[in-house]
């Protein structure tokens, strides 16, 4: 079991561990996230995406049209095309989510309103339908609910459990074996994004635990 203590020695910068222990153990139990491997992979992940469990609604305010530029170079190829987008989170979710994931065109507002929320980050219409027949919640007109602690922490682990991840965890043989967890790591970011980052946090719950 996930305790208060694990949480606040684990991850220092999270504002609330007595409010996350009891709802991470109980999404952890119900989606078979059990052991020490998967227990670490999992906490560490969604740790990370997250900022150790304190930030539930993806952040869209970008500041300079250079960011945009790194961060989604195939949709703004120049400032001039990036800088409409700036400071403007709304209007930037739903071009970058347009026509993706189950989301409608950009004037049917999906980006926005389908952005990432919960601990894992779930993101697009397909995937907040998927998770709310899951969870026995309506994502689709309440998509807010995402942002409880214990829905939070139960989409992440059904996203966890519904994309095998168990599995790779537990293929998981120590420091000199990356691959499982860089392919986790694909899984739930489309990429590699903060690797580095994920791995120190697994080392450090791992020794919490």
């Amino acid at each position: 079991m996930l305790t208060e203590q694990t949480i606040r020695l684990a991850l220092p910068l999270c504002r609330e561990p007595a409010r996350w222990a009891p709802v991470l153990s109980a999404a952890m139990a119900r989606y078979e996230i059990d052991s020490r491997d998967r227990m670490a992979s999992f906490i560490a992940q969604v740790g990370h995406e997250s900022g150790q469990f304190n930030r539930l609604v993806e952040s869209l305010i970008y500041s300079t049209p250079q960011r945009l530029m790194r961060v989604w170079p195939k949709r703004f190829p120049t400032e001039a095309i990036a800088a409409p987008y700036v400071k403007n989170e709304s209007r930037l979710a739903n071009y970058v989510y347009a026509n993706r994931m189950g989301n409608g065109n950009t004037d049917s507002g999906d980006g926005f309103r389908f952005r990432g929320r919960g601990l894992i980050q779930i993101t697009g219409r397909s995937n907040y339908a998927a998770c709310g027949q899951a969870l026995g919640l309506d994502l689709l007109n309440q998509p807010d609910l995402l942002v409880d602690p214990a829905n939070a922490a139960l989409s992440a682990a059904w996203f966890w459990h519904s994309r095998g991840l168990n599995a790779l965890a537990d293929d998981q043989t120590g420091d000199d074996d990356l691959e499982d967890f860089t392919a986790i790591t694909r899984a739930i970011n489309g990429g590699t994004q903060g690797l580095q980052e994920r791995l120190a946090l697994l080392r450090r719950v791992e020794s919490f635990l």
